[in-house]
């Protein structure tokens, strides 16, 4: 089926005039990935751009390769094939920049369950190389302003799903990164913790102006006004605004475009697998 693009056909990564233009460089450019695993193909020929200060939904079913994305942009895959940028800095030839303008959640719980809140906080910032005065202010900051404040001395083990989850996108803030990737963040949470997850994240857009990159397989987590990719198979059979996705399908809404776009019956709002 041949992919729908809503956005020009031009380069990914950004031309020469965007060094005198910030806002012209993307916040992530992926520009013709691909990666195998032995003689399996998880990605192929990968590309799309996420804006600075805008927020993207990556949606595709469950091994459509959003997680195999998230690992060669995080580098814990080496890249193959293609090229990946972090507002303008390639991450094979310069990681350290690249790297240090990037927070991640990751679909797996990565927090230590035996240190307190705050104790968490502080490692990870400590890998950073962030200075313990500094460290403990935008610990606190973090905390206040995700509502965790009064479990700072509390061990993770005793918060909730939610709570779990919204310390993990504190954690991955605390280095003021520009660009946010969250793979399936609300995965395992109810309908309440889902919305609460998801409103924090499009209110840091707005207020931070952070890019983000939203990875998910539920279509009630998409909204009109989103930039959207639609992943299968490892091929991007769509990327632009949701309005026109819908519009180009010849569908109703983001459910039924899916569906035409992959031949796959989900119901809306359902985990798509």
């Amino acid at each position: 089926m041949t992919a729908i693009d809503a956005h020009s056909k031009g380069p990914i990564l950004p031309d020469p005039r965007s060094r005198d233009d910030p806002a012209a460089t993307p916040a992530l450019s992926i520009e013709g990935i691909s990666h195998s695993y032995g003689t399996r193909r998880a990605l192929i020929d990968v590309s799309f751009a996420v804006a600075p200060a805008s927020f993207t939904a990556l949606l595709g079913l469950n091994g459509a390769g959003k997680s195999t994305l998230f690992a060669l942009i995080t580098r814990l895959f080496g890249t193959q094939a293609g090229r990946i940028g972090i507002f303008g800095h390639d991450i094979s030839l310069a990681p350290g920049e690249a790297l240090r303008l990037l927070g991640v959640v990751f679909q797996s719980r990565t927090l230590d369950l035996d240190l307190s809140v705050t104790q968490n906080l502080l490692y990870h910032a400590a890998l950073h190389g962030i200075g313990k005065r500094e460290a403990r202010l935008r610990s606190d900051e973090v905390l206040t302003r995700i509502a965790l404040a009064d479990r700072a001395c509390s061990k993770v083990r005793d918060l909730s799903g939610g709570q779990m989850r919204r310390l993990e996108i504190a954690r991955a803030l605390l280095h003021r990164p520009r660009l946010l990737l969250l793979d399936e963040a609300t995965v395992g949470l109810d309908v309440k913790a889902r919305a609460d997850i998801l409103g924090h994240v499009r209110q840091l857009v707005i207020e931070q102006d952070i890019g983000v990159l939203w990875a998910t397989h539920l279509f009630d987590e998409i909204v009109p006004g989103d930039d959207l990719v639609v992943l299968h198979q490892g091929r991007v059979l769509a990327h632009g605004p949701v309005e026109n996705i819908i519009a180009d399908a010849g569908a109703r809404d983001i459910n039924s475009a899916f569906m035409r776009l992959t031949g796959a019956a989900v119901d809306p709002g359902s985990p798509a697998s």
